[in-house]
């Protein structure tokens, strides 16, 4: 068993909460890198369902500690209505979860701060869940941000907190923000949460690298996907945080010479949610059929999701960033019923091919797909456990990607409980596993 990253191949929501429960059982810790509440991973066991914001979820395995690093950006309301949720399906979290005293703190008027962003006329909007996410890390990087060591540091807190509140009205007289907001209830609140959440900070990195020291086991869980980040995706379209694999070293204070895989998780297809360019983008009613099959609506928002063809230029571009080690490929179901399955196997400009992925969106946008169309499998995969049966057609689609994109498939999915999920035989996952 090794140390693994695993992370997302496209834009987001490829399924790797599911991944993450289901490779956790074999694991000591899970450790969440980056990102904040904005966020969701939504994980099956039985009838149950449960939406996990901000905690690993690794929480869902009874004795693995489930960890969020100094990467991520915590507010502690949703926090702790995602521990109260987890307490009330039985979940011990106390009793797992650890919290990064260097990870930093949400407030309510970050959120203010990202509405009166996105409102403007000269903007742009990313199309961001306003949770306040990309307000924190501005302050973080601004080295004006509240961290969680200062959060339950009793004599430290109010003054910090005072200090940001002036930069946050000041902000509000220049917007002229008709929104009221109650700094001292703000504080009183955070002194609650503070009670609660202080026996759970501590210094996370410390304690995952003794571990590994130890001889235990580490998964790492990205959040987002590998073109939402913030140096190499599709920017101003983009999160606030490093998205990729870097980010796992960065996020949770870990060398990289400790991480033996790195895993990509990939829809069969591909999805992204808000603005930005998407060169395989299905329109019309094939797009529709995608998204309602595939129930394509955002976990934490509840927005639908933008569909598309699987881009295999994008997937050699992030698997390039990531270095994948293999990939898995779920929700290749959704797929069943197509007579014909197109792939993106090449990116045009003006009638030129394109070698590496531009850097502007201004040029994605430009992107024509190239297409190859697969025939379909016209076959219920859904509910197969063993490779073996699955549709000839569709081990051939998979042999397709694993061919154009360079890494193998060491993994499918076909359904979203634990045990809709099969890994390939002699695949480098199933050795890193072992």
């Amino acid at each position: 068993m090794a140390n693994l990253i695993v992370l997302g191949a496209q834009w987001g929501d490829e399924g790797k909460g599911k991944i993450v429960d289901l490779f956790s059982e074999n694991f000591d810790f899970v450790v969440r890198y980056q990102g904040g509440h904005n966020a969701g991973h939504t994980v099956f066991i039985g009838e149950t369902k449960f939406v996990l914001k901000l905690i690993p979820s690794g929480i869902l395995r009874p004795g693995v500690k489930a960890v969020i690093g100094n990467g991520v950006v915590i507010d502690p309301a949703a926090l702790m209505n995602e521990i109260a949720s987890l307490e009330k399906a039985g979940i011990d979290v106390h009793s797992q979860l650890l919290i990064s005293n260097r990870a930093h703190v949400i407030f309510p008027f970050h959120r203010m701060v990202e509405k009166v962003s996105e409102a403007r006329e000269d903007r742009v909007a990313i199309g961001t869940t306003s949770r306040g996410i990309g307000p924190c890390y501005e302050d973080k990087i601004g080295r004006r941000g509240i961290r969680m060591a200062d959060l339950v540091s009793p004599q430290g807190f109010e003054h910090l907190y005072r200090m940001l509140c002036e930069d946050k009205m000041t902000l509000a007289t220049a917007f002229k923000v008709s929104e009221h907001i109650d700094f001292d209830q703000i504080l009183a609140d955070y002194r609650q949460f503070t009670e609660k959440l202080r026996p759970l900070v501590c210094d996370t990195s410390a304690m995952v690298n003794r571990a590994m020291s130890a001889g235990k086991k580490v998964l790492f869980e990205g959040a987002q996907g590998t073109m939402l980040d913030i140096d190499h995706g599709t920017y101003p379209f983009v999160t606030s945080s490093n998205a990729s694999a870097g980010g796992a070293c960065t996020g949770a204070g870990v060398p990289p010479t400790r991480i033996d895989g790195i895993i990509g998780v990939s829809k069969a297809y591909i999805t992204r949610v808000g603005a930005g360019p998407f060169p395989s983008e299905i329109l019309g009613e094939a797009g529709d059929h995608i998204r309602k099959v595939g129930n394509e609506f955002g976990s934490v928002t509840g927005r639908p999701r933008r569909c598309g063809w699987f881009d295999v230029p994008l997937l050699q571009y992030t698997a390039a960033i990531n270095g994948f080690d293999s990939m898995i490929i779920t929700k290749l179901d959704v797929l069943d019923d197509l007579a014909e399955v197109p792939v993106c196997v090449g990116y045009e400009i003006d009638g030129k091919p394109v070698t590496d992925m531009p850097a502007t969106n201004e040029e994605v946008a430009k992107i024509v797909p190239v297409y190859e169309k697969l025939p379909g499998w016209i076959t219920p995969t859904k509910g197969i456990t063993d490779l073996k049966q699955i549709p000839k057609a569709a081990m051939d689609y998979l042999k397709f990607l694993e061919e154009k994109t360079g890494v193998e498939v060491g993994c499918v999915s076909n359904g979203p409980e634990r045990n809709e999920t099969m890994i390939v035989p002699g695949s480098k996952l199933a050795r890193l596993l072992a």
